[in-house]
């Protein structure tokens, strides 16, 4: 940048008060970097959704994004966090002083619905002193000379669920959309509604915690013996399973409302659904069918809540985020009822896009000229936004390494490996002999889905196939896994192929296997016959996109089985290092790694 040149706009954007801790970064209106810490920590999550981790910043996963545009915490203009804490507050501490009990049995009820929620308060208020204060001893060049008393940066406290609806209505390929997200909670919460039009949003309305769609399913979630803010998507695969005979029982306590509200009301599990299964134990029928009750549930209320939101905005496009937007069967349903003529989820949609939420709402205020408006009344009213620069055509905005730098690592390591011309040629042919292919190309997917950037691959063929994934990656057995298809081969094996444009690029959405295929590809299909399709685009993935043609070429079945990169209980693989030892600590066949290929 020369000394006349204008200074960027750089925008940070930080989540951390919960979990699925990230980064993510702009530069003059659009988005360069995002990227989630736990693929460079390797702890699932970042961390757990408890009071006594919310001073963790994503360190690492900023430190690439500053890396990304060439930057230093210093060059940033914006900081967005995406957690108000003043709102979560509300009028607790007047003083701005609180109690901590030495135990907490020694909590008594009062304004605080949990004794650490003061301690988390206070952390989060913190967050500006941290992100210049605590940092890594290891990542400090690139957050060196900035102090949080003299911070060249403007710091912004972004409510949860405006970051949660800005990655969506500032991220979708729509000019005018209606806004929907459901999640668990933020400060106070779960769901928010919105409409975009004219680079104009407005906020159409909240229901409040403990009224939660993801805290429902989080409990239900903890019952079946899963690890609640986290196996949710374990207990839909499981749904599938089962019989909704329980879903009266449910219903009785989720009362939809008039105007987008609804109300959970108290629920004793152990009571109406017996007790809890032990982690690990058989998955017994009352399981199952409590599962397929709560998935049943669950779609249904989110049909109800969009056709008020349709009613009520006129818009016939959706735009959806939060961590229940995770929910692809109850995309789909959304998707197949017609309410809107199309649906687009957030591939992030959890936690982790917020801030790719916060990021987006902050730079589109700053471009605006309002970069000094305070964020207390952006979720009551109307709010014009700067024009939009960009939008979410893929989620591969994480960190890529040259092939310089992996046959650097091959070498240290002593490994041997061969280098290709043809990758796609060569990898189809290892797939065509039923090998499972750790494939490791490009920059890394941003949000939990695998999206042929950091995969498992394997040819659907073999009926076997699903057993062996599942074995290789130590996960239960009721487990699917999903196909891969490039995007003008959609409609010659699954439908709807004509529904949101004839694209699934993300992964959210499931679908139909058509007559007389799913034979050929049984491995990527549930029990219920269905798949959760991923569509993929030669514009975005070029070399996936030649790998899936040139399996098809190869065997006459353009399809490939694509799961994560990662082993139970880790995070999907970042680095070459991380790459290399999943592959050497499991029966991978191969690994195709940059244009070097490994194998047993």
């Amino acid at each position: 940048m020369t000394a006349t040149s204008p200074r960027r706009l750089l925008t940070l954007g930080i989540n951390a008060s919960f979990h699925d801790s990230a980064a993510a970064l702009m530069v003059d209106g659009e988005v360069i970097a995002a990227a989630e810490e736990e693929r460079f920590t390797r702890v699932k999550h970042g961390k757990r959704p408890v009071p006594f981790t919310a001073w963790e910043l994503p360190y690492h996963a900023i430190d690439f994004c500053l890396k990304e545009a060439g930057a230093t915490l210093g060059d940033l203009a914006h900081v967005a966090y995406s957690f108000d804490p003043r709102r979560f507050l509300g009028d607790r501490a007047p003083d701005g002083r609180f109690t901590l009990p030495l135990q907490p049995s020694d909590f008594e009820a009062g304004p605080w619905e949990n004794p650490w929620d003061p301690l988390f308060a206070a952390y989060v208020m913190s967050a500006p002193r941290l992100l210049t204060d605590a940092v890594p001893h290891h990542l400090r060049k690139r957050f060196a000379g900035v102090r949080h008393a003299d911070a060249p940066y403007r710091w912004h406290f972004v409510p949860h669920h405006l970051c949660h609806q800005a990655s969506a209505f500032l991220a979708a390929p729509f000019s005018s959309c209606a806004v929907m997200t459901l999640d668990g909670r933020g400060e106070q919460a779960s769901t928010c509604y919105g409409r975009y039009r004219d680079h104009r949003y407005e906020a159409l309305g909240e229901v409040h915690v403990p009224h939660s769609l993801g805290l429902l399913y989080e409990r239900v979630t903890s019952h079946l013996g899963f690890l609640h803010s986290s196996d949710e998507y374990k207990v839909m695969a499981m749904a599938a399973l089962g019989t909704p005979r329980y879903a009266d029982l449910l219903r009785e306590h989720l009362v939809v409302d008039a105007d987008g509200q609804y109300r959970t009301l108290p629920l004793d599990l152990t009571a109406r659904f017996g007790p809890a299964r032990v982690p690990g134990s058989a998955m017994g029928e009352a399981y199952l069918d409590l599962a397929a009750s709560l998935q049943d549930v669950l779609e249904e209320t989110a049909l109800r809540l969009a056709v008020w939101l349709r009613e009520r905005t006129g818009e016939d496009r959706l735009a959806m985020a939060g961590g229940v937007a995770l929910n692809c069967v109850m995309n789909s349903r959304l998707r197949d009822a017609g309410i809107f003529r199309e649906v687009w989820v957030q591939p992030a949609a959890g936690d982790a896009g917020t801030a790719l939420g916060a990021a987006l709402w902050v730079d589109a205020l700053a471009r605006s000229g309002q970069a000094d408006r305070g964020t207390d009344t952006s979720t009551d009213g109307t709010v014009l936004l700067a024009e939009r620069r960009w939008q979410m055509d893929h989620a591969y905005l994480g960190p890529a390494y040259s092939d310089e730098e992996i046959e650097a690592l091959l070498q240290w390591a002593q490994l041997r490996y061969r280098k290709v011309e043809n990758v796609a040629a060569e990898t189809a042919a290892l797939l065509a002999g039923n090998k499972i292919i750790g494939w490791f190309q490009g920059r890394m997917e941003f949000g939990p889905r695998a999206l042929g950037a950091r995969s498992l691959l394997a040819s659907p063929v073999d009926p076997a196939m699903q057993a062996r994934l599942n074995e290789l990656k130590d996960r239960e057995d009721f487990r699917p896994v999903a196909p891969a298809v490039n995007r003008e081969d959609l409609a010659d094996w699954f439908e709807p192929a004509e529904a949101n444009g004839g694209e699934s690029p993300f992964m959210l959405f499931v679908y139909n296997v058509k007559p007389g295929r799913g034979e050929r590809i049984p491995s990527a299909l549930h029990t219920d016959r269905t798949a959760r399709v991923q569509t993929v685009d030669a514009a975005t993935n070029p070399v996936f996109h030649d790998l899936l043609q040139a399996v098809g070429e190869r065997t006459g079945v353009p399809v490939l089985v694509n799961t994560s990169f990662n082993v139970r209980g880790e995070p999907i693989v970042g680095t070459p290092k991380a790459a290399l030892e999943a592959f050497f600590s499991t029966p991978l066949d191969a690994l195709v790694i940059g244009s070097f290929i490994l194998e047993k």
